[in-house]
């Protein structure tokens, strides 16, 4: 199955312009060329078709990292032929990968000794380390199950409806039943109680989120472990926690060090987080630790030798560059804990400053809380004339790329805008993007309100039909009009 497409209307060749110095025949778009072309022509053409991607520091809808310090930008193309599974043949960067697990394991408080390592590894980002924790779930509860005499082929994970889409990969793809919380107008994270509620014999785990994908907000984690424990105590169970860090768990230690959310709750057996995020590394690299040995399976363990020595493996995938372990460790070591800390509360008082910027228009609701993710998402208070798919589609004029979205179920009647608030978010870009939005809402105000028919006869539904028509003319014509006025004054 072909999961690419083609851009319509496109002919078949792919043409640079500056390249043409190198060669003046046009490439196949989708099919390997005949004969080789001039490095520099090969760039040309590549780099000539990158110019029309988004400015990564503007795309403020994703929380991936998107700068490093040029120091570590040398280490990472030093090392980036470099295959991170060949322990044997590069030992240091293995060593690199197991000073970073136990540095994260002693930042989610693991309880171990002073002699004793960690258990975690490396992974591509949260989503192949959550498909990890979960498989070692599943097998910690069929086994428990075998030894019962009991049945094992229908494992269930609670969750809230706000998770991210790889828990429903990993739901999907491994065969688990995954049991959403619903979510409901004013709370959109998962309610610890309910989740309890819908905990059976069958359930492998509960995932707690830390720093909810849609708002921010942490979940309550250590009610959930109250309440759970109390369950399990009165069922005779022995139902875990995973608690899914992706965002908050490089946030939380330095924001709220009070804040019970990790290895401190015992209920808690494993924890990933994503170090291409707050972890402050680029795209590619995440973390799953676990609570002890006992929590992950022997038998998902491979052993493999014919690399070398003996070397234990836990991933989904083999191969894979080394480059972004070894910013991981650039970055522990580099920043320490004050450095960490100093760059999350700059980015929790930069998400101050735009959410005050957004209420002080008076046009919205704040629907993110301030403690939490450093981002700010938020609602018009009015959406009857227009809504906040406009507002995101009108933003992009100016460079920011702002993510407009619907809540998951009960809450789909709630559209948010958000901002994810990055190191390299200053105050003045926050400053700025207020004034944009500012600027689009006066815009948007200019134009008519979207018609929406409400029923009554075919005869009333023709007209409104037509005059929505004539509206959308309009808004073209007067979108061609701007968009000629801003190009003639150079502003882009």
């Amino acid at each position: 199955m072909v999961l690419s497409h083609g851009v319509s209307g496109s002919d078949e060749s792919v043409h640079s312009t500056f390249a043409s110095r190198y060669v003046r025949t046009s490439l196949p778009r989708f099919r390997m060329p005949e004969q080789s072309i001039p490095k520099e022509a090969a760039y040309q053409i590549i780099n000539d078709e990158l110019m029309l991607d988004g400015n990564p520091r503007l795309n403020l809808a994703s929380f991936v990292t998107t700068w490093m310090e040029p120091e570590c930008d040398k280490l990472i193309q030093a090392s980036v032929n470099k295959n991170y599974v060949d322990m044997d043949e590069y030992p240091v960067t293995t060593e690199l990968q197991n000073r970073c697990v136990n540095m994260i394991a002693h930042l989610f408080n693991a309880p171990l000794g002073d002699s004793e390592t960690a258990v975690g590894v490396g992974t591509v980002g949260s989503s192949e380390a959550i498909m990890l924790a979960g498989l070692a779930f599943k097998r910690r509860w069929q086994n428990k199950m075998k030894a019962a005499g009991k049945p094992c082929d229908k494992p269930n994970i609670v969750t809230g409806a706000n998770v991210q889409v790889c828990w429903e990969k990993f739901a999907r793809y491994f065969e688990v039943e995954l049991k959403e919380v619903k979510l409901s107008d004013g709370y959109y994270v998962m309610d610890p109680a309910k989740a309890v509620d819908m905990v059976d014999e069958n359930t492998i785990c509960v995932a707690a989120i830390l720093g909810s994908t849609l708002n921010g907000e942490f979940e309550d984690v250590k009610l959930l472990n109250d309440l759970l424990t109390k369950k399990n105590a009165e069922t005779g169970w022995d139902t875990p926690i995973h608690v899914d860090a992706a965002s908050g768990g490089f946030i939380a230690p330095f924001l709220y060090p009070e804040l019970e959310w990790d290895f401190r709750l015992p209920l808690v057996k494993s924890i990933n987080v994503s170090g291409h995020k707050y972890g402050l590394v680029y795209a590619g690299i995440g973390w799953c630790i676990w609570r002890s040995k006992e929590d992950l399976p022997e038998e998902l363990i491979f052993h493999i030798n014919y690399l070398g020595a003996d070397q234990p493996t836990f991933t989904l995938n083999f191969s894979k560059g080394s480059s972004q372990v070894i910013a991981q460790y650039y970055q522990l070591i580099r920043l320490g804990f004050e450095g960490y800390k100093n760059i999350m509360e700059n980015c929790q008082e930069n998400a101050m400053v735009l959410k005050q910027g957004l209420e002080k228009t008076g046009r919205f609701n704040i629907v993110s809380k301030d403690n939490g993710v450093p981002l700010v998402a938020f609602s018009l208070k009015d959406s009857a004339r227009h809504n906040e798919f406009e507002i995101s589609d009108f933003l992009r004029r100016f460079g920011w790329i702002v993510p407009a979205y619907t809540m998951p179920p009960d809450a789909q009647h709630v559209t948010v805008l958000r901002v994810v608030i990055r190191e390299d978010f200053s105050r003045t870009l926050a400053e700025r993007l207020v004034l944009d939005v500012e600027k689009v809402l006066h815009e948007l105000d200019a134009l008519p309100a979207r018609v929406v028919a409400n029923g009554g006869d075919a005869a009333a539904a023709s007209a409104s039909e037509r005059e929505m028509e004539k509206q959308r003319e309009v808004i073209s014509l007067w979108k061609r009009a701007v968009l000629a006025k801003k190009k003639t004054n150079g502003v882009c």
